[in-house]
């Protein structure tokens, strides 16, 4: 749809798809390969028409075997290819982590720097649609925890079109994240896509007042409760880290510097988080620029639920976040 003055209006779905159509037109060793990406379009009907637009043998239907078509794509990789492996959610992931943990993110390592395995990996993640415990869940931090992986986070409709791109230009394994929460979500972004930089947080809105540090589901939460504290005379900074592993500290530390305090949201559970991190980070490194303790909201934890009540309420809404920011700044 046209958004007038060069700018497009689209849902999240519409920009991975136009990232993946992109990165396919304009390099012939790109080729994606998941479970139900072809002739279903797409568990999230992500890759609808792909099929029929690119051929079988640039989108593959494969077997329902992770840990068999991961490996498949890390072999291709291996083989001078640009594979990019869509996982269906990232629960599913876990049957593939010997292929991501023990070859795609060591072998440089282990091969003295002679092998580069330049795979893009997507992944589903987060609340969405009622799928419950097995399909819902925030394991970005798993992954972020993993030396040899470079792990983004596509919390924005740029990101969503921009990221992948950039991603199989690198020589290194790439997990990207992508949220069942936003695919119906609609944003505005200029007519011609533009380069993003996966090394670099994103400052979505500027503030003087608390540092709203972010990611994925939580950039745009994160934003309208900024937007609505704004009458209020709340004037919150809100950062998308974007890049989860290695992370940009340095536009962090500069927005603590100015703003003097930080909350960390996110929807993945509390303990051992993106936000623990973070806010170790903070500790040591800027402590004496801090008014006032780091706070941070988190998923609950326990398994998603699979009511809808339920699954809303089991990870920070903007209607929390306005009530966090207010009690940190001690406003009404």
């Amino acid at each position: 749809m046209n958004a007038g003055n060069d700018h497009i209006k689209l849902t999240y779905r519409e920009a991975l798809k136009q990232a993946i159509r992109e990165a396919l037109s304009k390099d012939d060793r790109v080729f994606l390969m998941g479970e139900d990406v072809g002739r279903y379009g797409g568990s999230f009907a992500v890759t609808k028409g792909l099929l029929q637009e690119f051929g079988p043998e640039r989108i593959m239907d494969v077997p329902l075997s992770e840990s068999g078509f991961v490996g498949a794509g890390i072999g291709a990789a291996l083989s001078g290819l640009r594979p990019v492996v869509e996982v269906m959610t990232v629960n599913f992931s876990l049957l593939a982590m010997d292929q991501i943990v023990n070859n795609a993110a060591t072998l440089l390592y282990m091969s003295g720097g002679q092998l580069n395995v330049p795979v893009v990996i997507r992944m589903s993640t987060g609340l969405g649609r009622q799928l419950a415990a097995q399909h819902s869940h925030s394991w970005e931090p798993m992954y972020a925890h993993i030396p040899g992986l470079i792990v983004l986070s596509a919390g924005t409709h740029g990101d969503a079109r921009g990221m992948l791109l950039t991603a199989l230009q690198s020589p290194d394994p790439v997990i990207i994240f992508e949220y069942t929460a936003m695919m119906n979500l609609e944003g505005t972004l200029p007519g011609h896509p533009e380069t993003v930089n996966i090394t670099k947080a994103g400052i979505i809105k500027e503030g003087k007042d608390i540092s709203v540090i972010t990611y994925g589901a939580g950039v745009y939460k994160s934003l309208d409760a900024a937007n609505e504290l704004s009458g209020s005379g709340i004037d919150a900074e809100v950062i998308d880290l974007r890049v989860l592993r290695p992370m940009d500290m340095e536009t962090v530390f500069n927005s603590v510097k100015k703003t003097h305090r930080a909350l960390l949201v996110e929807d993945a559970w509390g303990s051992v988080n993106i936000g623990a991190e973070v806010s170790a980070r903070i500790m040591e490194n800027v402590f004496y620029d801090l008014d006032a303790p780091v706070q941070r909201l988190c998923g609950a934890e326990v398994p998603m639920p699979y009511p809808k009540h339920m699954e809303d309420a089991s990870v920070p809404q903007k209607e929390d976040i306005v009530a966090k920011l207010k009690k940190m700044l001690q406003h009404g």
